[in-house]
């Protein structure tokens, strides 16, 4: 668990840090309409790819090799195990200059995430999960605090970008019911920890791409919190495009209110 954390924490000072608020001209690309990418990225990549399959040599799904080559994600299904990276999350964050952005990894096997962790670089904060083993903040374990049992005083997050119209105003017209209601920090690697640390009540996502959701999910769990499907099912990292549409919340009573809220509108 410490070598993964120290590898993603060298591979953010070499590549990414010195780059905060220093991109050139150039060195921002956009990968498919309203995505962009960094050089950035992609250093970060490689050197996190080659360091963890010297520690242990399974398939590395990379966020940005996956971008090249979509059949890479396969491997997720297809592999015993497989490493999950995404070496920029809040790229677009990043590139802005704004410090909501992440490092992450998890290690999925029989696909089941089975360890995970996320660096925030602004912050020097770590955060790792091992299943069965708990979530941890440095060297602080974590449980999270008691979300409140009114609904109206929950605060959450709803993610309705990739929705289709129809579905983003009957969900935005059910968060009615619910205290504050943001847009999020366009991170999972920052959204998560803000539900572990009681930041935030719940988040609903659409798009759920494996290497944004595996890490916070496990952390999450390990904290006591719920990531699901919409029908119940834990979340388990799929192929992009598989499957779409994820709630987390604080604790299982949150989720199932905020699911049933979440539905009846």
């Amino acid at each position: 668990m410490d070598k993964v954390a120290e590898i993603l924490a060298e591979a953010s000072a070499q590549a990414v840090e010195p780059r905060f608020r220093a991109l050139a001209a150039g060195e921002v690309m956009e990968k498919a309409p309203g995505e962009v990418v960094t050089i950035a990225d992609r250093e970060a990549e490689a050197i996190i790819t080659r360091r963890l399959h010297e520690l242990l040599p399974v398939p590395v799904v990379g966020e940005e090799a996956v971008a090249a080559d979509p059949s890479l994600a396969e491997a997720i299904h297809d592999e015993p195990a497989v490493w999950l990276v995404d070496p920029v999350d809040g790229t677009s964050n990043f590139v802005a200059g704004r410090p909501d952005y992440a490092v992450m990894c998890s290690l999925v096997r029989t696909g089941r995430t089975v360890a995970s962790w996320i660096w925030q670089p602004a912050t020097a904060t770590g955060y790792r999960a091992e299943l069965g083993s708990g979530a941890w903040r440095d060297s602080e374990r974590l449980t999270r605090p008691p979300a409140p049992a009114d609904a109206g005083k929950l605060t959450g997050v709803l993610k309705s970008r990739f929705l289709d119209p129809v579905d983003r105003h009957r969900l935005e017209a059910g968060c009615s019911a619910f205290g504050e209601i943001s847009p999020g920090r366009s991170a999972a690697g920052i959204e998560y920890p803000d539900v572990v640390e009681g930041r935030t009540d719940f988040i609903f996502y659409w798009r759920t791409l494996p290497w944004d959701h595996a890490p916070g999910s496990l952390l999450l769990a390990e904290a006591g919190g719920v990531a699901a499907r919409l029908d119940g099912t834990p979340y388990q990292p799929e192929a992009p495009g598989c499957v779409d549409g994820l709630l987390v919340a604080a604790d299982p009573d949150t989720w199932e209110r905020t699911r049933g809220i979440l539905l009846n509108a």
